[in-house]
Formats: C-alpha cells, structure tokens, sequence
C-alpha cells in the first residue's frame, strides 16, 4: 500500500482537491492519498468547496492540516503544489512538483479550470503507477 502527501502552503485549496479526487480515483488496496501544508489555514477555500462539490465531491468536513516530519515519513510519493521555496523536502521520499496556481479567491471558472487540471494529473499518476481503480 502506498501513501501519497499532497502539499501545498495552507493545505486549503490544491492539495485538498489533489488528495480528493486520488482516493475518488485509486484503487484503495493500492494507494491512497493525505494532504497537508507548511503553514495551514483555518478552512478548505469556500470556492474550491464549491467546485468539488459540484463534481460530487464534499470537502466541506475537511480539514487544513500541518505538514510535519512524522506525517511526511508516511509517504511513498510527495507531490508538491506551486508553493515554491515554502515547498517541504522530506529525505528518501520520491517527490514531484505541479505548478499550480492558488486557487483562493480566483473566480469560480478559473477554480475550475484548476480542478480539472488537478483531475487529469490525478488521472495521469494512477494509470502510469497502475493504481487506477478498476471498473
């Protein structure tokens, strides 16, 4: 079983609905994902609730959480957000970084747009690692 950390500075927005659509997504006996940030903020963004609930997907309960060391040795993979030099460096753990804007505050097509980009990224990592649920 692998344990994927999606990151990001506040944990309120990318990494939230990274996170979110890797479990809607992977096969549970083979992965699943968590999500956290360096500096967490009080709440998942009101917009990023919006659109994952409008793809069926309520982060509305969710959590921002603190990316410290004992939850990054969790990992297998860490996937880094667009948080640049705030972004976390954990030894011995495979990472790779998604360029992403900052969905906060964005109108709500852009945050959108995010949201399918972190879909088809999400997609992309479960059919290259083989950890894409089967239908």
């Amino acid at each position: 079983m692998k344990t994927i950390l999606f990151a990001c500075v506040h944990n309120a927005g990318r990494s939230q609905m990274a996170a979110a659509w890797f479990n809607a997504l992977a096969e549970p006996s083979k992965a699943t994902a968590i999500s956290a940030g360096t500096a967490p903020g009080s709440g998942v963004h009101p917009e990023v609730v919006l659109v994952m609930q409008e793809a069926g997907i309520d982060l509305s309960v969710e959590r921002p959480r603190l990316l410290d060391a004992p939850l990054a040795q969790t990992a297998s993979l860490l996937i880094t957000m667009g948080c640049g030099e705030q972004c976390p460096i954990v030894p011995g753990v495979e990472r790779d970084d998604w360029p992403l804007p900052d969905p906060k505050g964005l109108p709500i097509e852009h945050v959108r747009d995010i949201r399918e980009d972190i879909r088809q990224r999400v997609e992309r990592l479960l059919v290259e690692r083989g950890w894409a649920r089967s239908h």
